[in-house]
């Protein structure tokens, strides 16, 4: 019979570790990753949902209820950072930053 020496224990206690984070690594790379911007196809015009919402690519040639200064890239549903990003509205489309919708919404 052996006795654990505090040598074996912090050698167990890291290869628990090790064993954890290969797991937590293996586990993240098969969930499904989050479409970039790139990867996702352009909002187009003659979409469903773009025309019910009245969806325009360019904000200074928006129809009413439009108001200056409202365009996707301010709006709270847009999670871009480029010329076209994901919108909430248009799930798995990428609408135009210099856009406007009439479901748009301030960001906080």
């Amino acid at each position: 019979m052996s006795q654990s020496t505090p040598r074996n224990q912090g050698r167990r206690h890291f290869l628990g570790l090790a064993g954890t984070a290969a797991g937590a690594i293996a586990l993240a790379s098969a969930l499904p990753r989050q479409a970039r911007a790139d990867d996702l196809p352009h909002l187009t015009l003659d979409d469903a949902t773009a025309k019910a919402l009245n969806y325009t690519e360019d904000a200074t040639k928006a129809p009413a209820p439009h108001q200056a200064g409202q365009a996707c890239s301010n709006c709270n549903f847009f999670s871009g950072t480029g010329a076209y990003g994901p919108c909430q509205l248009f799930p798995g489309k990428a609408v135009a930053a210099k856009g406007w919708c009439s479901g748009y919404a301030k960001k906080a």
